[in-house]
């Protein structure tokens, strides 16, 4: 027999009862849409490469919850360069994705592409750069006259080195370009197999100081620093989401500047969580990328002035004019083609401390 009892109405003190019939008789009542959780919006992003520390503020944004507050659900994939990356974007594969700007451009010239448009400039400066051997005579760029120069296929910085040379009085036609493997870019150059490398200054110059090569003996050739006005990786919308979604593109942004801050803030705490998506990741290795990033390409004086994420659009038509000089555009896109600044929140909430 069951242990449990029973009990009538009629056995209960008066003051239970008073409440149990109060409960009973209350409406029920109604939800509000403040008590009700916002649902999450999937948003798929693609890095153009593979992951290294320079890409350390989206994973603290990820890390310190910023893209779920933001009611966000991020997840992130790598693709094999940046036409790849372009490419998911514009099929709609990616809702987001990092780029070489530059690479935009060039996509944005062809006929019938898509309309997709940067929303956020993380490099203010484009990493493109040429790392030579003071030993082998190099120490500014002119130097490079009748010098060997290491090159991976698709690199990037050779898209505007006609332009480089020319603002600079150099003869082209006297440096030599080695095809090379991209794996193998360190270690000839290290090996004094060429004189110089092209490539990014955080990624070229750095590995090489980790394989051994004396710091003294190295000497970074940044396009910027010789005339080259070209931007760097910038995020690109899918034009369709950023029509529908229009807040959470937003939100993405104030996520990655909020986690740009913190790397920023903390960038040993920002490299680890890069390294942490590494396989075999270096914590030193990629917290000296990181600092080198944030240095030369991130917190530049432009930055300083106008905050993270903008762009100086004659500037930017400028650097079209430099693209254009070894590539024909079937139609020039102009600066409101390549980047959209209605995402973007007020300068005030974009400038670094």
């Amino acid at each position: 027999m069951s242990g449990f009892k029973t009990f009538a109405l009629r056995d209960l003190p008066a003051v239970v009862l008073a409440v149990a019939i109060l409960l009973v008789t209350l409406p029920a009542r109604e939800v509000t849409a403040a008590e009700t959780a916002t649902p999450s919006t999937a948003v798929h992003f693609t890095f153009d490469r593979l992951i290294d520390a320079s890409m350390a503020p989206f994973f603290l944004a990820a890390k310190d919850g910023g893209f779920g507050a933001e009611h966000l659900n991020v997840s992130f994939n790598s693709a094999a360069g940046s036409p790849e990356a372009l490419a998911r974007v514009a099929k709609g594969d990616s809702e987001l994705a990092l780029v070489d700007i530059n690479e935009l451009i060039r996509f944005r010239g062809n006929d019938n592409a898509a309309p997709v448009k940067a929303v956020f400039v993380l490099f203010n400066r484009a990493p493109y750069a040429i790392v030579a051997r003071r030993s082998r005579g190099i120490h500014l760029l002119p130097d490079l006259d009748g010098r060997t120069v290491g090159v991976a296929d698709g690199d990037l910085s050779m898209r505007l080195w006609p332009a480089l040379a020319q603002q600079n009085s150099i003869d082209a036609s006297r440096v030599k370009f080695h095809k090379i493997s991209a794996a193998v870019r360190e270690p000839i150059l290290s090996a004094g197999q060429v004189d110089a490398v092209a490539g990014f200054s955080y990624l070229s110059a750095v590995n090489l100081r980790d394989r051994g090569v004396p710091g003294g003996d190295l000497v970074v050739l940044r396009y910027a620093d010789y005339g080259c006005e070209a931007y760097g990786f910038a995020v690109v919308a899918n034009p369709a989401f950023a029509a529908a979604q229009p807040d959470a593109v937003k939100g993405f942004v104030r996520a990655l500047i909020a986690g740009i801050r913190a790397t920023i803030k903390e960038p040993a705490r920002a490299a680890d969580e890069a390294v942490s998506r590494i396989e075999d990741g270096d914590s030193s290795l990629e917290l000296e990328r990181l600092k080198t990033v944030l240095v030369d390409n991130i917190l530049t004086d432009e930055v300083r002035r106008n905050g993270l994420g903008g762009l100086d659009p004659a500037r930017l038509e400028r650097s079209i004019d430099q693209i254009a000089q070894d590539f024909k555009f079937r139609k020039r896109p102009a600066a409101a083609d390549i980047f959209d600044d209605q995402f973007l929140p007020p300068v005030a909430g974009r400038l670094i401390n």
